[in-house]
């Protein structure tokens, strides 16, 4: 098993403030370097290199490059779908979530294939909480159309109220009140 980087054993608040720095784009990565190994030094900690920094930095701008396209790829599908029925939002998250287990067994086949260690376990744990994430995802969106149906049936049904009333007061018939109900609560 690989020794585990300079930066992976960092203490936690020195590595939040290490992405911290790296997230703000006025601070270049020598200044990291020489802030973070200030932090270390009044520790009497090992110094960080420049070059461990740099692949670190390096592999969070790659998974914050993955992170951006996949809500660009989001983004676009859900204007895409608009309002579509939740059942087809449903199917595109199902979906996604399918490519990203396929994406992450293939990643694992070729670990084992290199002789890696791989955490089978802890892979799956994964897995299982991406699902169950996805689960009440879709349970929250469902709820959510629900709750927005319900709020706009209400309002119709009020306007429909107000409209038959005031057309009650102008004189038409038990009739005519109830053909023009039944024609408001169609048209909206």
């Amino acid at each position: 098993m690989p020794r585990p980087s300079s930066i992976e054993v960092l203490p936690p608040d020195i590595l939040e403030k290490l992405q911290a720095l790296l997230r703000d784009r006025r601070v270049s990565q020598l200044e990291v370097v020489a802030r973070i190994n200030d932090l270390l030094a009044d520790r009497g900690e090992k110094p960080l290199s420049k070059s461990a920094l740099n692949r670190y930095a390096v592999k969070m701008d790659k998974a914050g490059e993955k992170l951006r396209q996949s809500r660009d790829i989001s983004e676009m599908w859900i204007a895409k779908l608009g309002n579509a029925p939740q059942g087809k939002t449903g199917q595109l998250i199902n979906e996604l979530t399918r490519t990203m287990i396929f994406d992450v067994n293939l990643q694992l086949m070729e670990k084992m294939e290199a002789g890696e260690d791989v955490d089978l376990e802890a892979t799956m744990s994964v897995l299982k909480d991406v699902a169950l994430s996805v689960a009440r995802l879709e349970k929250a969106a469902s709820l959510n159309e629900d709750r927005e149906k319900k709020i706009r049936d209400d309002e119709r049904a009020r306007l429909t109220d107000e409209a038959t009333k005031f057309v009650r007061d102008q004189g038409l018939s038990v009739s005519q009140e109830s053909e023009l109900r039944n024609f408001l609560m169609q048209v909206s």
